[in-house]
């Protein structure tokens, strides 16, 4: 077949895009769709994006957003762009917000959480991370500090509405703290509380409540200061009006 020949392909993320020039590509990820294809997923967003944009040199995630994650996801469209956002990331030079809903009333305006996160695979192939306590065992090499500042934004009776601003970018970070604080992200299947997650999908949350709601940092080429916001999703800002605030 020659190139004429070829269907264009059924754009799905073209109205999802936030910012884009001929260095970068910022998506506000839908739920459910993983960043990468694999085990289940045929086409994850990367797959996507270069299905879309046939024509595209070069396309390559920036990091990674969990599949049940909406919200901020940078793909660089050159590789010193690519580069250059990985150093930033690295050095903590970009300012990445989070939004999400937990059980339990959070009982502070700030807080700083610091813990040692470790991988594990289980049995059946799935990555999961816990918090290592025991610094003494031979574990704890493995171990990788991890580091975020939750700010409480709107008290619920019974749940809270935090923004995180992450230091580190750890694979569960949020969603591994928040369980081991006994504040479980609400919808999440792997750390949430389980029995919790049901009822609330009677009530109408049929998804995790994690967003990645705004990225700041320097344009990785020009230098110049961007503010990059995806607003929280429909279904979980209609899912708030549902809960009685705290007075």
């Amino acid at each position: 077949a020659n190139e004429n020949d070829i269907t264009p392909i059924k754009s799905v993320l073209e109205s999802t895009i936030i910012f884009e020039d001929d260095a970068l590509l910022i998506i506000d990820k839908p739920a459910g769709f993983a960043v990468h294809g694999g085990s289940g997923v045929s086409r994850g967003v990367i797959e996507q994006m270069r299905a879309e944009r046939p024509k595209a040199k070069f396309l390559e995630l920036v990091h990674r957003l969990d599949r049940e994650t909406s919200g901020v996801l940078m793909l660089a469209k050159k590789r010193v762009a690519l580069v250059a956002l990985h150093e930033m990331i690295r050095n903590n030079l970009t300012d990445k917000r989070y939004l999400m809903l937990v059980a339990g009333e959070w009982p502070e305006q700030k807080k700083r959480v610091k813990l040692d996160l470790q991988k594990y695979v289980l049995p059946n192939g799935e990555r999961r991370v816990n918090v290592v306590l025991d610094k003494s065992k031979d574990k704890y090499d493995q171990a990788q500090h991890s580091e975020t500042i939750f700010y409480l934004k709107q008290a619920f009776v019974g749940f809270s509405l935090l923004e995180a601003q992450l230091i580190t970018g750890r694979t569960h970070q949020l969603r591994v703290q928040l369980a081991h604080l006994g504040f479980p992200i609400l919808g999440d299947d792997k750390y949430g509380d389980f029995a919790n997650n049901k009822s609330l999908q009677k009530k109408g949350l049929k998804r995790m409540f994690l967003h990645s709601a705004e990225t700041k940092l320097r344009h990785p080429v020009s230098g110049v200061q961007l503010q990059l916001i995806a607003p929280l999703p429909a279904e979980l800002a209609k899912f708030l009006k549902t809960l009685t605030v705290k007075s």
